[in-house]
């Protein structure tokens, strides 16, 4: 399979598990709770434009900042994978939304970049699954083309549709089924980071010779 293709897929699934549009779903029918349809589009819309721009800065500058400082791939992947390890395991037991939800008259503020973009949809376990996916870029001048950008982007669209049709998807997934797919998700998240932690782990153990082989791509 093409290299670019690989990378697209697997930072495509990565970024959906982690950003998880089912668990944002009730957060985002709360905080516009008796909304008009139009207000719930626009608010969505608004809230997957941010989420693509914060992920492209840290895609961008994270990237940089870490070869700037001299940080080996190895560790970003393994730093990751930790976050994202943990971020799985959390799924499992209940997520406590409501603390994301701000104080005060929603229908008054702007809610599209706080909470929703940040840290609802671009948490932790986002940037991390950015930088670590980045990490398998041997160059960086191949990262435009290297399928990310444009996985961050079909993962924000699979997100709006979500949001904006998220009345009919909750009734028909029901709060029993939105807990048990974010459990599902919760493990295959927890064993990406795990092999973000695992080909980590080789690639630096190869790099500083405690053992011998093929350094993993």
């Amino acid at each position: 399979m093409n290299e670019h293709l690989t990378l697209f897929i697997g930072t495509f699934t990565t970024l959906l598990a982690v950003v998880n549009p089912l668990e944002a779903m009730p957060v985002f029918l709360q905080l516009l709770h008796g909304r008009d349809a139009q207000t719930h589009r626009q608010v969505a819309w608004r809230s997957c434009v941010y989420a693509i721009l914060l992920m492209f800065f840290f895609l961008i500058f994270g990237t940089l900042v870490m070869r700037l400082f001299g940080v080996p791939l190895s560790m970003v992947r393994i730093v990751g994978g930790i976050v994202l390890m943990r971020l799985g395991f959390e799924l499992f037991a209940p997520s406590p939304a409501g603390s994301l939800i701000p104080k005060g008259d929603s229908a008054q503020e702007d809610v599209a970049f706080i909470p929703l973009a940040m840290p609802i949809m671009v948490g932790p376990g986002v940037i991390a699954a950015i930088l670590g996916m980045a990490s398998l870029v041997k160059h960086p001048r191949d990262l435009p083309l290297s399928g990310i950008p444009l996985a961050v982007v079909a993962t924000m669209i699979v997100t709006y549709l979500s949001l904006a049709h998220s009345h009919k998807l909750t009734r028909w997934f029901g709060q029993k089924g939105i807990d048990a797919a974010s459990r599902i998700v919760g493990f295959f998240v927890a064993a990406m980071g795990m092999g973000l932690i695992f080909h980590g782990l080789i690639e630096a153990l190869t790099t500083y010779g405690v053992i011998t082989g093929q350094k993993p791509v």
